[in-house]
């Protein structure tokens, strides 16, 4: 959203409540607007974009409101002290059910969620010094400065401020160093963890965070209603707010207020409506609803806020979303310093030693006792038919997959028993032979993503933007990576755009930004053009000109050939020829696994030309 619409969204908010003719049923209505888009803010960062599915928010927001009802009725407390006691206390119970909960995939997360949800709820009702099924009344109104905020037209301007500097908090922590980590989340945990980003510890940010957005709305909502009973944190209201994240749509923090809108005034006005049409009294918006789901999951998958955004840009003819980033990203690194960069091992030293590695899966051995070293400033080939076991070879390096036997040295360290983003600070950074790239984020910003552990931005920091200058440099560096493998003009596109061939390209200016000693590239030529594989050559070659190690798999044997300093050559798991491109072209055991030795006399590079039609 532009600064002049939010300008003025912000002014017709302030106004709403003072003009006479607004009824007081809409601004009641608004005041359950802003205490549902709080709840719904939290779920578009944790399910929307962090791909974290929560059935579970309600009970947050029951723990909120019980703890001021029960402060300041019971105990006579104020209701500021409570607030935060109600803050602590959520922190306190989500950080535990987040380490338990998120370990859970698939469908046993909402599951998961489910189970505890139904268990708050119960306990709710359950507790005797909470009332019981009653619940609990007389909650005294919240005042601020001497001013009581009992009535609804006074406590409407907390809410919304309350909701304002939650959206801008969020829109801060969502444009930043962790932010990119969270919306690297959905996409797969092994290309996140390559370049150093704790997956366990930022699902357990988000579900926090939205844990605490939501306990904040429940203490608003108990000073609302001045009363609380155990049935509006059940599972069917936390259904009705993943609902309102789903309708309201990811793309932006914007979305949760839509959703919340548009969801909360149609059950009102479908409980209207609906009966005086069919002469029914029967619970007709949950079918409407039903059906708004279906339609929303069938042709709005995003939500309807995509929409909206693009229609009024089509109207005003303003930016859109991913070019007024750009303005701010650009003014950004304009104050950016460039980041320091890791000392290159002496040439020649061993930087990379694999002994023995085997990898078993169940009866299938998918590597077999391998054995290989590989030296600073060098480029070494790992070449081998489809199946040979190259890309598992890998993971084992890389630590995505645990080894079944043998060892992994990288830098005279031993790291076959390290996580992935453990290794990944020790200097080694890779590409994947199936793409992973985050499609909906901009160019520019997955590139950052692989410079993600040369700067140290906290949760705070990112909330409340006091991570200018980091970020600065963060991005300054993506752009010189991104200029330097000739993608400089797609900066502020999104990597979903582009064509396989450039999207290749592109994680290996991420692979770049991490810094590293030792670069891993699985297939990197596959889906480029002849002259994209020279240009990606010459920059391969004055990689290692700079002393970098650089590990690759290929099937473009003619590419191997011409780049590589050395090579080794497997088979069904095992390495069957190692040596220069010279000595393995010669290698009968070579031949005879690509050429089930047809043809003794064709050597590997002919082979290549003949099945490519191309060279480098």
């Amino acid at each position: 959203m532009n600064r002049v619409l939010l300008a003025v969204v912000v002014l017709l908010l302030a106004v709403f409540p003072l003009i006479g003719a607004v009824p007081p049923f809409w601004v009641t209505q608004m005041n359950y607007i802003g205490l549902s888009s709080l709840v719904v803010l939290g779920l578009l960062l944790l399910t929307g974009v962090g791909g974290l599915t929560s059935f579970g928010q309600a009970a947050f927001v029951g723990i909120g409101a019980y703890t001021t009802a029960y402060m300041t009725a019971r105990l006579g407390l104020s209701p500021w002290v409570s607030l935060w006691v109600a803050i602590a206390l959520t922190l306190a119970f989500s950080a535990l059910i987040g380490m338990i909960t998120l370990r859970l995939s698939g469908h046993y997360l909402p599951l998961g969620t489910i189970a505890w949800s139904l268990s708050l709820y119960y306990l709710f009702g359950n507790l005797s010094f909470l009332g019981q099924h009653d619940g609990i009344s007389g909650i005294q109104p919240l005042s601020l400065f001497g001013i009581s905020l009992g009535a609804d037209r006074h406590i409407y301007y907390l809410i919304w401020v309350i909701l304002l500097l939650a959206l801008w908090l969020t829109h801060n922590l969502l444009y930043s160093r962790p932010g990119r980590a969270i919306r690297a989340l959905r996409h797969g945990k092994h290309m996140a963890e390559s370049f150093g980003v704790n997956m366990p510890a930022y699902k357990t940010i988000i579900f926090v965070y939205a844990a605490v957005l939501a306990c904040i709305s429940g203490w608003l909502y108990a000073h609302f209603q001045r009363a609380v009973s155990p049935s509006p944190f059940g599972l069917n209201y936390s259904i009705e707010y993943l609902f309102m994240a789903v309708v309201g749509g990811a793309g932006s923090v914007w979305g949760a207020v839509l959703g919340s809108t548009v969801i909360l005034t149609l059950k009102d006005q479908i409980q209207n409506w609906l009966p005086k049409f069919f002469a029914m009294d029967t619970n007709f918006e949950l079918i409407v609803f039903g059906l708004l789901m279906i339609f929303v999951l069938q042709y709005a998958t995003g939500g309807l806020w995509p929409y909206l955004s693009a229609a009024w840009q089509r109207i005003t003819g303003t930016r859109n979303k991913a070019q007024v980033v750009a303005d701010v990203q650009n003014a950004l690194q304009r104050q950016a310093e460039p980041l320091p960069q890791r000392a290159k091992p002496e040439r020649g030293s061993l930087v990379l030693e694999v002994d023995k590695a085997r990898k078993q899966f169940g009866g299938l051995v998918a590597v077999n006792d391998i054995s290989f070293k590989l030296k600073a400033g060098e480029i070494m080939g790992l070449i081998g038919p489809n199946g040979a076991g190259k890309s598992t070879t890998f993971n084992l390096i890389s630590g995505v997959l645990p080894l079944s036997g043998g060892v992994v040295r990288f830098a005279g360290k031993a790291i076959e028993k390290l996580r992935a983003r453990d290794i990944a600070r020790l200097g080694m950074a890779r590409t994947f032979q199936h793409v992973q790239l985050i499609p909906d984020m901009t160019v520019l910003e997955n590139v950052a993503l692989g410079a993600h552990l040369r700067r140290r931005v906290g949760i705070l920091s990112a909330l409340l933007h006091w991570d200018r200058r980091s970020e600065a440099e963060l991005l300054h560096d993506a752009k010189k990576q991104l200029i330097r493998v000739g993608l400089g003009d797609y900066l502020y596109e999104e990597a979903g755009n582009l064509a396989l061939g450039q999207q290749r390209i592109l994680e290996i200016a991420r692979a770049l930004a991490a810094d590293p000693v030792l670069l891993l590239l699985d297939e990197p030529a596959a889906g480029l053009r002849y002259l994209e594989k020279q240009e990606l050559a010459r920059v391969l070659s004055q990689l290692r000109d700079e002393g970098m190690s650089i590990l690759l798999v290929e099937h473009d044997m003619d590419f191997v050939m011409r780049l590589t300093d050395h090579l080794v050559v497997m088979d069904f798991g095992t390495r069957i020829a190692e040596g220069t491109p010279q000595e393995v072209q010669q290698s009968p055991a070579v031949l005879q696994a690509y050429l089930g030795g047809l043809d003794e006399d064709l050597d590997l590079d002919d082979e290549s030309q003949q099945n490519n039609g191309e060279g480098v």
